[in-house]
């Protein structure tokens, strides 16, 4: 795993480094299953996380291809810049908070607008945690979750 961590830091680095920016990319790993890559603050952070976050989400990629074509194992890459993923994670949660509750009082299923898997992921969990059942419908970039009550146990 830390050959695997250590590729793909000098990776990112050295993508970076093409468009510019030589800066440090702090790397680590959450439980030997997701490479955490973050790039510090600096004056191209508009331009890495691109409109609603698909330059970040273009680099993940990238990076998470390059491991696979050298041979390194197969696992989860996640890369922000200066927090972003992280904000935008805090952010859903709160409105997550809304939809939730309307779910758990109204007893009706919620159907939720389009939204990319990291943040569908995000609502998975939060769903779960909470009680209620997750599914998601559609395809590409319709995909979209339904919160659903849970069945009460008989």
């Amino acid at each position: 795993m830390e050959a695997a961590i250590q590729y793909a830091k000098k990776y990112l680095e050295d993508l970076l480094s093409f468009f510019g920016l030589n800066t440090e990319v702090h790397a680590s790993s959450s439980d030997n299953e997701v490479i955490e890559l973050d790039v510090p603050s600096t004056h191209l952070n508009g331009f890495l996380i691109g409109q609603r976050g698909e330059t970040v989400r273009a680099l993940q990629f990238m990076v998470s291809n390059a491991l696979k074509n050298n041979n390194h194992e197969v696992v989860r890459v996640n890369v922000d810049v200066a927090g972003y993923k992280k904000a935008r994670a805090d952010r859903l949660a709160e409105a997550a908070a809304d939809w939730l509750n309307t779910v758990q009082t109204s007893g009706q299923p919620l159907h939720l607008e389009p939204m990319n898997a990291a943040d569908r992921r995000t609502i998975h969990q939060l769903a779960s945690e909470h009680g209620l059942t997750t599914e998601s419908v559609g395809d590409g970039p319709a995909r979209h979750i339904v919160l659903k009550p849970s069945t009460p146990s008989e």
